[in-house]
């Protein structure tokens, strides 16, 4: 019968392919990693790394390096490296704002100070003293209000003719805060003098 004799040479080829010996360079045959695959789990333990170093096992050299890296970088964020300088505080646009702050006398620079001898003053056994020390802190307040409107409006005017357009969100108070700081105590330290036009650089 054809179908008998037809299945008989099929099981004759399948054994005969499945005893025959290949030839270890016989590109028919696929060749493996010669490893086992490792386990998700253990692939995942291996790509792990820690979010923060673990000091107690930092040698003392590397120690000091970082206390130095870190010191390097602090001192080129006072002198307003752009690179070490956080986000807010980035771009000619800011660097604009910072130099109009830093260019005139602030009555809000002189507040901490001026504050500091106002309560010294009213812990005299004087009523004169607890009456005049209240009416000259609410007036400096008032007066360094004033005074930062005042400088908002001038800054505001500038940037407009440096850069073309307003300020930014968030402009106006990024100048306010800078201005009710001590000069010695802002980041980035002052790069202008007072008196010196702001312009952009």
């Amino acid at each position: 019968m054809v179908f008998g004799r037809r299945s008989k040479e099929l099981t004759e080829a399948h054994t005969e392919a499945v005893t025959s010996p290949v030839a270890p360079g016989d590109p028919s045959r696929p060749v493996g990693k010669g490893r086992p695959t490792p386990r998700r789990r253990d692939s995942e333990a291996a790509n792990r790394r820690p979010l923060v170093v673990d000091r107690k096992s930092m040698t003392a050299d590397q120690k000091a390096k970082q206390r130095a890296e870190r010191a390097k970088a602090r001192e080129a964020m006072l002198r307003g490296e752009e690179r070490y300088l956080p986000a807010r505080d980035r771009g000619p646009e800011r660097r604009f704002l910072r130099d109009s702050v830093d260019s005139r006398w602030n009555v809000g620079e002189i507040l901490l100070p001026a504050m500091i001898g106002v309560l010294a003053i009213s812990l005299l056994p004087f009523a004169w003293s607890r009456m005049g020390t209240f009416a000259v802190a609410y007036g400096l307040m008032l007066f360094g209000v004033v005074d930062c409107w005042l400088l908002w409006r001038r800054t505001k005017k500038r940037y407009a003719q440096e850069f073309g357009q307003d300020p930014g969100k968030g402009s106006a108070w990024y100048v306010v805060l800078r201005a009710f700081q001590m000069r010695g105590s802002r980041i980035p330290r002052p790069a202008v003098g007072r008196g010196d036009a702001p312009v952009r650089r």
